[in-house]
């Protein structure tokens, strides 16, 4: 019995080392080709895996769940917490407007055309849709370190980025819950659900995270200010802990727990002497669980699936990218006449929307659970991911040059946008 619980641990040991050292290695190759990361990683790990069969752990498995899990909650914390209320209130209602609306009206275009596409019942497209209708802080957020693009378009790219993940967990979520239990979808229900799990979610994240800011940040009551960088690590775990054990959004908690512990000096509180540990501390976790979540998703990439769908997966996809974000991003933006949004601005937003962990992620809970229609939903979510991240993320500093919104590193200023 020790030897075989020895051998699992040097096993899960090696597993780990081995991706860890894959991905920084896929990390510098996607440097120089100029390629969002995790395209680089989903390659390898489909090399890895189905190629070479040395990665073979199973979606279902306890290590591949822990994994989406953990990772999924750090990265939302980090893109919460790279938020500023400030950049908040000045586009807030478009932000709003894409974050809630703007993930219905994906899903629900998008929905149709699974339905219509793959033939599956509505519950089940609606399902698939949900879990490619948000966008990707952790693709969106490294892109825009490397193009500099006005700060108000970018500050509500990734802001919706963060706040929609959170979104379409909640609504898959929803939708997962009435396709597992075998009852009929009611609207007013899932509308009743979705509002208790978004706002006991952000609850809980706020209870948690103001009061562990205050025990770091707090200049009297500050007892664990040597510890911020685990008192980090904890708001964003136990967050994501405590909302799921009182079934509303883990995902929404640590969210918003990240946007509070980013913005401490808001209430008063300064963590200024430690910003550049923690940041250097969040950033390099939260690129540590990308490669961790992406090798292992390319891994376990069902080629057989993939070619059987890969017409209509395609055909999913163009539509969420050409018909469901233009039309979300003309309702939800356009009307917000506070902002004025110009016409440049609109197009690069349409333009700028990846999908990437959270849906991997949702996906591959998906898969785990046995759920029906598992491998469509998989096929579809490999190709929303390998398409948006490929061709958009990889042009958007083209398309923000065509359309005049990038900043030059040696202006302070972007040029007009008309």
């Amino acid at each position: 019995m020790e030897s075989s619980t020895t051998e699992i641990i040097h096993h899960i040991l090696i597993l780990l080392l081995f991706i860890i050292t894959v991905g920084m290695l896929a990390g510098r190759i996607a440097s120089w080709l100029r390629l969002p990361d995790v395209a680089v990683f989903i390659i390898a790990g489909m090399v890895l895996g189905q190629g070479m069969h040395l990665i073979n752990t199973t979606s279902s498995s306890l290590m591949n769940q822990m994994i989406l899990t953990v990772g999924s909650a750090l990265i939302l914390f980090d893109g919460g917490r790279n938020l500023t209320l400030s950049g908040l209130k000045k586009v807030w209602i478009t932000l709003s407007m894409l974050a809630v609306p703007g993930v219905l009206i994906t899903a629900g275009i998008v929905g149709v055309a699974v339905h219509y596409l793959f033939g599956l019942d509505w519950i089940f497209s609606f399902l698939a849709a949900a879990v490619i209708a948000s966008t990707d802080p952790a693709s969106i957020i490294p892109v825009f370190k490397q193009v500099k693009i006005k700060e108000r378009v970018r500050e509500t790219v990734e802001s919706e980025s963060a706040f929609n993940d959170a979104t379409g967990s909640i609504l898959t979520f929803a939708l997962l819950a009435a396709v597992t239990s075998g009852k009929s979808l009611h609207i007013g229900n899932m509308a009743l659900d979705f509002v208790k799990t978004a706002v006991g979610g952000i609850l809980v994240g706020a209870v948690v995270s103001i009061i562990l800011t205050y025990l770091v940040a707090h200049f009297r009551v500050g007892v664990l200010k040597d510890y911020t960088t685990i008192a980090m690590i904890v708001v964003a775990l136990s967050s994501y802990l405590i909302g799921d054990m009182l079934h509303v959004s883990g995902f929404m908690a640590t969210f918003v727990a990240g946007l509070i512990w980013g913005n401490a000096d808001t209430m008063g509180l300064s963590m200024d002497d430690k910003l550049e540990e923690t940041a250097s501390f969040a950033d390099n976790t939260s690129i540590m669980m990308r490669m961790l979540i992406f090798i292992m998703l390319g891994s376990q990439v069902d080629f057989h699936a993939l070619g059987q769908y890969f017409w209509p997966s395609l055909g999913v996809v163009l539509v969420l990218m050409f018909i469901a974000r233009p039309l979300t991003v003309l309702l939800c933006a356009l009307p917000d006449r506070k902002v004025k949004w110009s016409w440049r601005e609109l197009l690069f937003m349409m333009w700028v929307r990846e999908t990437g962990v959270i849906p991997a992620a949702l996906s591959g809970m998906i898969a785990g659970m046995g759920v029906a229609h598992a491998s469509t939903i998989s096929a579809i979510t490999f190709m929303a991911i390998m398409m948006t991240i490929l061709l958009q993320a990889s042009t958007t500093a083209l398309v923000a040059r065509k359309l005049g919104l990038e900043i030059k590193s040696d202006s302070s200023t972007s040029p007009e946008a008309g």
